[in-house]
C-alpha cells in the first residue's frame, strides 16, 4: 500500500521510467538480502528481523510496480491497440509465477532432496530472482519516457499527492470496486489453487504443481488474445463478462476442482476458471489508466489498487483456510462470488472507458 502511494507519486512527479527503475532495484535488494541472510543459529534474532525487513522491501516494490507499469504500458500503446499492449502486464506477472513453479519442480524432482530444499535450497529461488532483477534494471535503464508524461511536464504541473487524488472520488471508487472482485478471483485461482488441490482435492504436491504450471501457461498465453478482443468489443463488455462468470461459476468450479479424480479433469476445470478471470486480468491495467488524467495517473491507478489488493487479495488464502478449518469451505466461494458481483454492478453502471478515456486528453 505504501509502495502504491510513494512510487505512484514518484512516477507522476519524476517519470514512469524513474519509478519502474526504482521499484525493481528495491525488489532486487530484498531478494538478495533473503538469499544471503544467515540462519538463526548464526546471528540469532537478527535473522528473522532481516527477513522481515527484506519482505517489507519486496512488498513496497510490488505495491508500487503495478501503477507505474500499467501507466507506462497504457501511455506507450497506440490508441487502437491499448487493450492488447497493456494485457502484457499480466503476461509478465504470470510468467514470473510459471518460472517460480518451474524452478521449484526442477529442484524438487531433479536436483535436491526434501531435506536439502528445506535446509538451504529455498535460497536458490531468491538468488535467481535477484539476478533477474539486475537484468531488468539494465533493460529499464534504457527505456524511453512516455510522450504523455514529457508533454505534461512541459507546463507547470499540479502536485501528485493524495489531496489531488481525492478530487477524483468516482474514479478511485471504481478502481477499488473493480479490483476487489478481480484480485480476489485472481488470487483464488492462482496463489491459493496449489494448496486447494493438495488439501481439498487430495493431489500430491508434485501433481498440484504440474497442474498449476500447465494452467498458468494457458492463462499467460490468452491474455493478449483477450486484450485484443477488448480493443474491438470494449473494456466494459469484458468486465461484465468476468463479473457474471465469476458470480455464477466460482462456487461450481471450486466444487468440481475439489472432486476432480484425474490430473486431466482438474486441469480442464482450472483452465475454465482462468478463462473467466482473464476477462478482468487482460483489461484491468488499461481500464484504470483510462480513468485518470496524466498528472495523477500512476498514483490514481497504483494507490487504490494496492490498498484493495492488500485487503482482499492478501487475505484470500488465509480466509479460505480458516473457513475450511471451521468446516465451511464453501463459504469462501460465496464470498468470492459476492465480491465479483460488486465488480459486475460497477461495470454495468460505468461508461465504456474507450469512449471517455482520459489517455486521449
Amino acid at each position: 500500500m505504501a509502495g502504491g502511494w510513494w512510487l505512484g507519486s514518484l512516477a507522476d512527479r519524476k517519470g514512469r521510467k524513474s519509478a519502474l527503475l526504482f521499484s525493481v532495484s528495491v525488489m532486487c535488494l530484498g531478494s538478495l538480502i533473503i538469499a544471503c541472510t544467515p540462519g538463526y543459529a548464526v546471528i540469532g534474532m537478527w535473522a528473522p528481523a532481516l527477513l522481515l525487513f527484506a519482505r517489507m522491501l519486496q512488498g513496497f516494490s510490488i505495491g508500487g510496480e503495478y501503477g507505474s507499469s500499467a501507466t507506462y504500458l497504457s501511455e506507450m500503446a497506440a490508441s487502437h491497440r491499448r487493450g492488447y499492449y497493456s494485457s502484457f502486464q499480466y503476461v509478465t506477472i504470470v510468467l514470473g509465477q510459471i518460472l517460480a513453479l518451474g524452478l521449484l519442480m526442477l529442484l524438487q524432482k531433479c536436483l535436491l532432496s526434501s531435506e536439502q530444499l528445506h535446509d538451504w535450497g529455498w535460497r536458490i529461488g531468491f538468488i535467481v530472482g535477484g539476478l533477474l532483477a539486475v537484468v531488468a534494471m539494465g533493460l529499464r535503464g534504457n527505456m524511453a519516457e512516455t510522450k504523455a508524461f514529457v508533454e505534461q511536464h512541459a507546463y507547470p504541473a499540479r502536485h501528485a499527492h493524495l489531496r489531488e487524488l481525492l478530487k477524483y472520488p468516482k474514479s478511485v471508487l471504481t478502481v477499488v470496486a473493480l479490483t476487489a472482485g478481480g484480485t480476489l478471483s485472481y488470487y483464488t485461482f492462482t496463489v491459493y489453487m496449489q494448496k486447494y488441490l493438495v488439501n481439498t482435492t487430495g493431489f500430491s504436491k508434485d501433481d498440484a504443481t504440474t497442474i498449476c504450471t500447465l494452467a498458468l501457461i494457458v492463462f499467460m498465453l490468452i491474455q493478449p488474445v483477450f486484450g485484443l478482443i477488448s480493443d474491438y468489443v470494449g473494456r466494459r463488455t469484458m468486465l461484465i463478462a468476468f463479473g457474471a462468470g465469476a458470480t455464477l461459476f466460482t462456487a461450481p468450479l471450486l466444487d468440481l476442482l475439489g472432486h476432480a479424480q484425474t490430473i486431466e479433469s482438474a486441469l480442464f476445470w482450472y483452465i475454465c476458471a482462468l478463462l473467466i478471470v482473464s476477462g478482468y486480468s487482460s483489461v484491468n491495467a488499461i481500464v484504470k489508466a483510462e480513468l485518470f488524467p496524466v498528472h495523477i495517473r500512476a498514483l490514481g491507478v497504483g494507490f487504490p489498487y494496492a490498498l484493495t489488493v492488500a485487503i482482499f487479495g492478501g487475505s484470500a488464502e488465509y480466509l479460505a483456510l480458516w473457513l475450511k478449518s471451521l468446516g465451511h469451505a464453501e463459504w469462501f466461494a460465496y464470498y468470492v462470488s459476492a465480491c465479483a458481483a460488486v465488480s459486475m454492478l460497477v461495470a454495468l453502471m460505468m461508461k465504456e472507458p474507450m469512449k471517455v478515456s482520459r489517455l486521449d486528453i
